[in-house]
Formats: structure tokens, C-alpha cells, sequence
């Protein structure tokens, strides 16, 4: 396949895209104006490609090797810590590991792919700090709507005095300065 045309259409395909969603004014101009490179290799009929790259997209939390024995009411099997060598076993009562095993179940649509971006073993934030600078890049306001359908919101600190019912804070306000100390006597 000749790369140079390949160059183009991508170019184009990306700038197309872009401009679809409404971020094309986040590149800059002479992103446009300069040549592309894309490498692209003859792969055969693509099977030694999806033979190579099967392992890293569809690669489940755990695999049936690491499964050491299970019966109705158990399942034991291998794990490594992280930044550990060495294999260890643990025992979880079979609704503790169907419950852990689930919470690695992709949402519909999310590949992840092993050993790439962030959610790789090997990536330098944690999913939470992740969580934090997708917030802080939406504004505050995107955060405090999102941990209000995480966290309970808390429970009042006053009561009405007449039928105990709870009362709202609409607004507080500090109490006055101080005067200032008078500097001579009155006369």
C-alpha cells in the first residue's frame, strides 16, 4: 500500500473528525500545512497480526491457569502483588470472587488494551489521580455535581426548635469586625 496517500487520507480523515466534534480550533494551523508520515507494512492476509495483538486486547482479569481449585462454595487462586516477584494464593468465598471479578468487567464499548496508556500496570497515575485531573479540566462545578451522586449528602446540622424537622443552611455570614479601640479618652 503506498504510505504518501495514505498520509493524505489520514490527515484529512483526522482534520474531518475533528472538525465534526467542534475541536478543530484546539490544533493548531500548521498542523494542517506540514507533511504526515505513516508507516504502513504489508501484513499478509492480517492472521499473524490478530495472532499477535489477540493476547493484549481480549485478555481477561483472570486467566484459567491461575485458577487453583474451586468448588460451590470457594475459589482459590494465584495473584502477585505489585512490584512483587513472587505468587501467592488466596482463598475468597465464591460470592466475594464473583463480586471482585465483575468490578474488572469493561462497560460496553471500553477495549482496554494491556500495556498501553493509562491503563497499563505500568502508567504513572492511579485511576482516583486520573479522576482528580479529568475534574480539575472540567471545572469545579463538573466535580461537585459528580460526588454528589457518589456521596450521601450529609446530614443537617440544625432542627427546628418548634417541630424538629431539619433545617437548611441558605447562608452564612461572619460576624461583624471588631470595633476599633478607641486611641484617647472621650472627653
Amino acid at each position: 500500500m503506498p504510505c504518501q496517500p495514505l498520509s493524505l487520507l489520514y490527515r484529512g480523515k483526522l482534520r474531518a473528525a475533528l472538525a465534526a466534534e467542534g475541536l478543530l480550533d484546539e490544533v493548531d494551523d500548521s498542523v494542517w500545512s506540514e507533511s504526515w508520515v505513516v508507516d504502513c507494512q504489508a501484513v499478509g492476509d492480517g492472521a499473524a497480526a490478530v495472532k499477535y495483538l489477540a493476547p493484549y486486547v481480549f485478555r481477561v482479569a483472570l486467566s484459567d491457569k491461575r485458577i487453583v481449585a474451586c468448588d460451590e462454595q470457594s475459589v482459590t487462586f494465584r495473584y502477585r502483588r505489585s512490584g512483587s516477584q513472587r505468587w501467592r494464593t488466596m482463598r475468597l468465598d465464591a460470592d466475594e470472587f464473583v463480586r471482585r471479578f465483575l468490578q474488572h468487567v469493561l462497560p460496553r464499548g471500553l477495549q482496554k488494551v494491556r500495556h498501553y496508556g493509562f491503563l497499563s500496570p505500568r502508567a504513572g497515575q492511579t485511576i482516583e489521580s486520573l479522576k482528580w485531573l479529568v475534574a480539575a479540566a472540567l471545572g469545579l462545578l463538573f466535580w461537585l455535581a459528580w460526588t454528589e451522586t457518589v456521596i450521601a449528602p450529609p446530614t443537617p446540622d440544625f432542627a427546628c426548635s418548634e417541630c424538629g424537622g431539619p433545617l437548611m443552611r441558605i447562608r452564612f455570614e461572619p460576624p461583624p469586625p471588631p470595633r476599633p479601640i478607641p486611641t484617647s479618652q472621650p472627653p
